[in-house]
């Protein structure tokens, strides 16, 4: 069918129907047609007139309207325009049903401005109903006529629910009148096969005309001056060759002031979405183009505020879907909301800002279902009576998804003119829209992120065009990284405040974050960074959590809920309101493993029910799988695995998780103590990496004595010497091994109390003592093995072998003569027996014995299970530096993790 034919098709179709009055001549090849035209209204009649004289015209048909000619006289009357205007816009959420058109018409009333121009949408999915019909109309699909009749029905039945007497008759008539319109229309359509973009313009903006009428004769049953408005009378635009338009203001307002001459009113209904070319053929304004229609009206009326209403509380500092501490931000600059907007924040279309933005009318964002809130203004930047800017340096973060980088480098780019032309003509001709640039100074490389759908055609292009030059070497490669999210910072004031970069890059690499390419304009609004697509969520949490200083979120796994582990989760359970209120810190569990069961909860688990939980909901423990699980948690931008296990196989995942950004936190001794090679391969990765690994609670339970040595050592100091009591069990045990006590009565003591472990021989071997010594040795540089080091067995040699610790317990009386001797020869001499280990930093070798010291000596001035550690350094050198306190048993080892994780917190950027 040749191109002219659904303008014919349009005519002959509607004059079949008898419903044309307008005789539009016109020739179609040498034959002379003629058909007479007609579609209710003079308003309809007008733009279904200048639809088919402009396809006519565009297929090189020559035609004449006899009666659709434009009057531009502009008849005696005058627009009041100013403060006296207040412009709102409501969506099609806001006008989804007859209770929410009645809820909007309620605020219209109640605002108390002199004079009201409202702009509105068309019902929730209607646009999208509209816009189907034309394409089951073009794919000749009969069900188009079903889907029109479901349009007529939803607001049929809506007009009924709102409307009554003869504003119900009267708004019936007319949307019966369109709907028999559009079924001609569509007719047409379904017999040509296609639909140009006009008679597509003409057809969706049907929704707009509808809801319009509806709410202004809402509004009229309150007894107020209103009346609406078809846009496509007043807003005249010019399409552009990116699909979009531009307002013709000038024209505009000489449209506006004749129309209000004749319609002036203290309340307008306008319809969004839809304007007229400047030859009266209706078109829309796009997608998002309601907000835009609401921004030129505001600017036609120069308006003293535009509120646009929607369904969310205002524009958030970050999307609260991916970060749940998200805020509503007060005020937002009109180039803060730009920049958002474009990095895919759900704010605003960038081009709405503009019409507003040149007459200072500041844009309100509220919420149609939670009048309470304030909302977001939108205006100039406010300064202070001092000329300073207020509010912080970033008001928000923003995220696009689903791109991919397009790295273009070689030596042969450096300095050569024409470069970058070439390559963005190469992606222009393909129709890709580039959103993001970063190059290089050296001109080495120049790298640029498109949609990933694009990317293809993209690369095809390049390739294509610089055949030659990578042949030739003048071009290396042309390399596609793919699977890549934007993440934008933005903020006016970003620009004035020295440390803004670093803060944001900070805040990255502490989550672990790695960067493929960033920019940023010499404005300094914002700071854009192109991360992997998995890390997108995180890092988002990160950088909100850095500068809003919401609360510093760790997802935790707990491995080992046995007497420590269980102590601290029960600690954590307690300071949880505490951490939040006070340090910002929401400390959540997600993960709980044991030897048998483990428990999981994205959200986080009820710490006052784990136990309980872990017996009902728990299912069979799986190491790979509950790592994996505390490392996918996307919506926390910091994960850390505790450790509360004395396992070996546990402390040779230590490696493994830092590799894959988990921090470490642990009392187990087992990684630091064991093999050389592993402890050192850990420490290095650890000192490359943003990654963390804290175990303090390895030496000393509770008590400082990791951070007392660093701090010693980074300060400058030299360790000449480390003593002390390192084992809480054994200092009980010597403690009460006085008088004529035998040591098998004060081992089943302590036995007793729970100070050992459920076979005495753990403690008695010195094993535990050695490998705090190695510990500490390695933190002071020396390359110590646990298996060279002297350890003195305080478990009889005929007892080793010992089938149980019950045994054990039963045969050691009879091993009591020769420790009582070493008690009484150390009394004689007054001296005590004290159980210790020693680091020699000169020598560079360690010790486990049993030793004799003076009375007065700090060592013999113990009680109970207090452990004690001396430091003998340059500084420290006639005086030791003294740590003492307990150093066993559940709550204390348990608190020193807990600091370990709070000290954790603070590194990635709680408030301290």
């Amino acid at each position: 069918m040749p191109v002219v034919s659904l303008a014919k098709v349009v005519t002959s179709t509607a004059a079949a129907a008898g419903d044309f009055k307008v005789r539009i001549p016109f020739i179609y090849g040498k034959r002379l047609v003629s058909n007479r035209v007609s579609f209710g209204n003079s308003s309809r009649r007008s733009c279904i007139g200048h639809i088919v004289r402009s396809e006519l015209q565009s297929s090189r048909v020559l035609g004449s309207v006899t009666d659709l000619a434009v009057d531009n006289s502009v008849e005696n009357g005058h627009l009041p325009k100013g403060d006296s205007w207040a412009v709102h816009k409501f969506g099609g959420t806001c006008v989804g049903n007859s209770e929410r058109i009645k809820d909007v018409a309620d605020v219209v009333v109640k605002d108390d401005s002199e004079r009201k121009l409202v702009v509105v949408s068309a019902m929730a999915k209607v646009t999208d109903m509209m816009y189907d019909l034309i394409h089951r109309a073009q794919s000749r699909e009969d069900s188009y006529l079903s889907a029109l009749d479901a349009v007529l029905e939803k607001h049929r039945a809506t007009a009924v629910e709102l409307l009554d007497g003869d504003e119900l008759v009267r708004f019936l008539a007319r949307l019966h009148d369109d709907i028999n319109n559009l079924k001609a229309m569509l007719r047409a359509i379904y017999i040509a096969g296609h639909a140009t973009e006009s008679f597509s313009d003409f057809v969706v903006g049907h929704g707009e005309l509808w809801s319009a009428q509806m709410l202004a004769a809402v509004v009229r049953k309150s007894g107020l001056d209103c009346t609406w408005m078809d846009a496509r009378d007043v807003l005249v635009v010019i399409p552009t060759i990116s699909n979009q338009v531009d307002p013709d203001f000038v024209e505009s307002e000489k449209r506006l002031e004749k129309w209000f001459s004749q319609n002036s009113a203290k309340i307008i209904i306008a319809t969004g979405f839809i304007a007229s070319t400047p030859q009266n053929i209706p078109t829309t304004l796009k997608r998002d183009g309601s907000d835009f229609s609401a921004a030129i009206m505001g600017a036609l009326f120069r308006s003293h505020q535009l509120t646009i209403w929607t369904d969310v509380d205002g524009v958030y500092s970050a999307d609260p879907r991916k970060v749940s501490e998200a805020v509503v931000l007060k005020t937002l600059s009109y180039q803060e909301a730009w920049e958002m907007s474009y990095f895919g924040a759900n704010v605003l279309h960038p081009r709405t800002i503009i019409p507003v933005m040149k007459y200072d009318i500041p844009i309100v964002i509220r919420n149609i279902f939670n009048l309470s809130a304030p909302g977001t203004m939108i205006c100039q930047q406010i300064e202070d009576e001092d000329g300073y800017k207020l509010d912080a340096p970033v008001k928000g973060f923003a995220t696009i998804d689903n791109l991919a980088l397009v790295n273009v480098e070689g030596t042969g780019m450096a300095g050569v003119p024409g470069t970058a032309s070439a390559i963005f003509s190469a992606v222009k001709e393909v129709g890709a829209n580039v959103i993001m640039i970063s190059q290089a100074s050296s001109e080495h490389s120049v790298c640029f992120a498109v949609p990933e759908k694009e990317v293809k055609a993209v690369s095809e292009a390049l390739n294509s065009r610089f055949r030659q030059a990578l042949a030739g070497g003048r071009l290396s490669q042309i390399e596609i990284i793919p699977n890549c999210s934007i993440l934008a910072a933005v903020g006016q004031k970003m620009a004035s405040t020295p440390g803004v970069s670093a803060t944001f890059f900070n805040a990255l690499a502490k989550a672990n974050i790695n960067i493929r390419a960033i920019a940023q304009g010499c404005s300094e609004f914002n700071i854009t960074v192109v991360v992997k697509r998995e890390d997108c969520i995180r890092a988002l949490r990160a950088v909100h959590s850095r500068f809003y200083l919401s609360r510093t979120t760790l997802a935790m796994g707990i491995i080992g809920p046995g007497l420590i582990g269980g102590t601290l989760l029960d600690q954590i359970r307690d300071q949880a309101s505490v951490l939040k209120e006070e340090f910002k810190i929401d400390l959540r569990v997600i993960g709980i493993t044991g030897s048998s069961k483990m428990l999981l909860s994205e959200s986080g688990i009820d710490l006052s029910r784990w136990r309980e939980l872990m017996k009902e909901e728990g299912e069979t423990a799986n190491m790979e799988k509950f790592t994996q699980y505390v490392k996918g948690n996307h919506f926390i931008p910091n994960s850390v695995m505790v450790d509360c296990t004395a396992d070996a196989d546990i402390a040779s995942c230590y490696y493994d998780w830092l590799l894959r950004g988990l921090h470490v936190v642990t009392p187990n001794k087992k990684a630091n103590s064991g093999p050389l090679d592993q402890y050192l391969k850990i420490r290095d990765l650890q000192r490359k990496s943003y990654t963390h690994y804290f175990y303090e609670a390895t030496v000393g339970a509770g008590l400082p004595i990791i951070s007392t040595l660093r701090g010693l050592l980074e300060t400058g100091d030299k360790m000449l010497r480390i003593e002390g009591i390192f084992s809480g069990t054994l200092s009980y045990i010597f403690n009460n091994f006085v008088g004529t006590r035998s040591f098998s009565e004060v081992v089943a003591e302590a036995k007793q109390a729970g100070f050992t472990e459920p076979d005495p021989r753990e403690d008695l071997s010195g094993t535990d003592v050695a490998r705090k010594v190695t510990i500490l040795a390695r933190e002071s540089g020396l390359k110590l093995d646990l298996e060279s080091l002297p350890v003195q067995n305080l478990v009889p040699k005929p007892l080793q072998a010992c089938a149980s610790a019950e045994e054990f317990m039963e045969k050691l009386p009879q091993f009591d003569e020769e420790l009582s001797k070493q008690r009484q020869e150390a009394e004689a001499a007054g001296e005590v027996l004290r159980y210790v280990g020693v680091v020699d930093a000169v020598e560079k070798k360690g010790t486990v014995e049993l030793k004799r010291y003076k009375k007065d000596h700090p060592f013999a001035q113990l009680s109970g299970a207090d452990n004690i550690i001396a430091f003998t350094t340059k500084r420290y050198k006639e005086q030791p530096l003294i740590v003492r306190g307990p150093g066993a048993g559940a709550q204390v080892t348990a608190g020193g993790i807990f600091s370990d994780i709070l000290r954790l917190a603070f590194y990635l950027g709680a408030p301290s």
